[in-house]
């Protein structure tokens, strides 16, 4: 049972639905929370870039951000707050990374996270969400995410998991998976059994496989509803630019992509061209038996955005119709409007944007989160719990 005392210190703590954000990058998750009344106390990233970027859209960045190394931020340094999110380095969990795991240059960040959480001892935010790609859940075999899930169970959080697509609320494939941490002080919440948990679009049946394969977890699965259905599709957010706009690349160059293109994606771009209306597509380059291929998608959803890092993490701009091919990239506008940061203030380059954007998360998922789980579970945990304690104790 809890004492007046800590459940004075939980409630005031869930109350006040400040956050600190770690790996901050551009501040989209800073954005999705706000729009859900939650508001920033910290945020940390230790790219110099990214935090410029985030300045430019956030007047008060020098009252909270930090720019740092995780693994050496002391944990006196992070204040008191409700939730604590880390979107961290996907580098070495991604398919297309190097599958290095918890353990490899870049995504072992996670333990710096985990060692805050820890040496804030008595002041760990009673509640924790994470993000990353879904490759976390088959990284090493499954063996990565049960390292990540046991090591939030060590620090007193029960956990929650469940895998949400940008493209339910923008013009964008983007699939990440999400780990939701709750104190266990905090008492109980309305949750699923894990041997009757409904596979859904938000809990796939890989998930669940997951889930009821690891019964030594401490799992604390909420019901959840389906996603969003989202109507916008690509030409819906791109920028009105005229063909003699310097953005579009010459002729020789939209050529050159449309032979680089398979048989299968060159007749997908032949209809384009010859129909009596404008349509668009998007345009990665991939590697395929060692030569560059174009490879078009034309449903009307974009592909996830990545860091410019190479030409081929680019995404290009495929328009055609009337007769008539054009190619560009993607502008850093149509990237903000694509991750649902139709508003957010660019005030760096091309490149930089696009790596910031690439690098980030999907503002309304993030909302949609805060929406349907987060505020729930607080009002649940204040009003519920908190009350029956209190007239347990009297």
């Amino acid at each position: 049972m809890m004492t007046n005392d800590i459940r004075s210190h939980f409630s005031s703590m869930l109350q006040a639905k400040n956050f600190a954000e770690f790996f901050a990058g551009i501040g989209l998750v800073r954005a999705g929370l706000e729009k859900q009344g939650w508001s920033i106390a910290f945020a940390n990233d230790i790219s110099k870039q990214k935090y410029e970027m985030y300045k430019g859209h956030f007047k008060n960045a020098q009252e909270h951000f930090l720019v740092a190394d995780i693994h050496k931020i002391p944990a006196e340094h992070i204040p008191s707050v409700t939730l604590a999110t880390a979107s961290f380095p996907c580098n070495d969990l991604s398919l297309a990374g190097s599958r290095s795991g918890l353990q490899g240059e870049h995504s072992s960040a996670f333990w710096g996270f985990i060692h805050i959480l820890e040496q804030m001892q008595d002041r760990k935010p009673p509640l924790v969400v994470l993000e990353n790609v879904t490759g976390f859940l088959s990284s090493n075999k499954g063996e990565d995410f049960k390292q990540g899930l046991v090591a939030l169970n060590n620090l007193g959080y029960t956990v929650d998991t469940f895998i949400l697509d940008a493209a339910h609320f923008v013009p964008q494939s983007r699939q990440r998976l999400f780990i939701i941490g709750i104190s266990e002080e905090l008492g109980p919440t309305t949750s699923v059994p894990t041997l009757n948990i409904p596979i859904s679009d938000t809990r796939p049946k890989s998930l669940v496989a997951f889930i009821t394969a690891h019964p030594q977890i401490r799992w604390r699965i909420r019901f959840l509803p389906s996603q969003p259905t989202n109507s916008l599709r690509l030409e819906d957010i791109l920028e009105d630019l005229p063909e003699t706009a310097s953005e579009w690349w010459s002729h020789v160059r939209a050529t050159y992509l449309l032979e680089q293109m398979s048989v299968r994606h060159r007749i997908l771009a032949d209809q384009m061209i010859t129909d009596a209306k404008w349509s668009y597509g998007t345009v990665f380059r991939r590697m395929r038996n060692k030569k560059s291929t174009a490879e078009l998608r034309v449903d009307g959803i974009a592909g996830c955005l990545r860091t410019p890092r190479g030409g081929s993490a680019k995404q290009i701009l495929f328009k055609a119709g009337h007769g008539h091919y054009y190619a560009r990239l993607i502008t850093p506008r149509e990237a903000a409007r694509l991750m649902g940061a139709n508003d957010y203030t660019i005030t760096v380059s091309l490149d930089q944007a696009l790596f910031g954007f690439g690098d980030a998360v999907c503002v309304p998922a993030i909302a949609w989160i805060a929406a349907h789980y987060l505020n729930p579970a607080i009002e649940e945990i204040i009003h519920r719990d908190f009350s029956h304690l209190a007239l347990q104790e009297a």
